[in-house]
């Protein structure tokens, strides 16, 4: 991992191999904003949230990412990162969902904004989904 921090901007790139969310919370960042990623996974697992549990869809071959988007909380003492992600096959078909897995392929280029005076917090709700409470 590449890491370049200015103020509030985290600047990253990953590595062909990283692991995405792993290398994600490398970052230790209680309350923030994902706010771009642009590269290249492989070995995704992208879910669809159907009400009670993700319906996953596990792709292992390359996948362009185009748009990576979510925020960082904690639930308590554990840090969530909330992460959605559209990619493309080859060909150019493109769709996306929730990021559960990852593996970087080539690169990953993510940018992040750390949140000043306000805080991310995830409570359980009877969705069965970490609600978000910022404050």
């Amino acid at each position: 991992m590449i890491k370049v921090e200015s103020g509030q901007d985290v600047m990253v790139r990953l590595m062909d191999g990283e692991e995405l969310m792993s290398s994600l919370a490398t970052l230790s960042l209680d309350s923030a904003a994902l706010l771009n990623g642009v590269g290249m996974l492989r070995d995704l697992e992208i879910g669809y949230w159907n009400g009670s549990n993700y319906d996953v869809q596990r792709i292992a071959d390359p996948v362009e990412l185009l748009s990576l988007q979510g925020n960082f909380a904690r639930k308590g003492d554990e840090l969530m990162i909330h992460c959605h992600a559209t990619i493309a096959k080859h060909g150019a078909a493109a769709f996306g969902g929730h990021v559960l897995k990852a593996t970087v392929h080539n690169t990953a280029e993510i940018y992040v904004h750390k949140l000043s005076g306000i805080v991310l917090e995830r409570k359980m709700e009877q969705t069965g989904l970490a609600g978000l409470y910022p404050r």
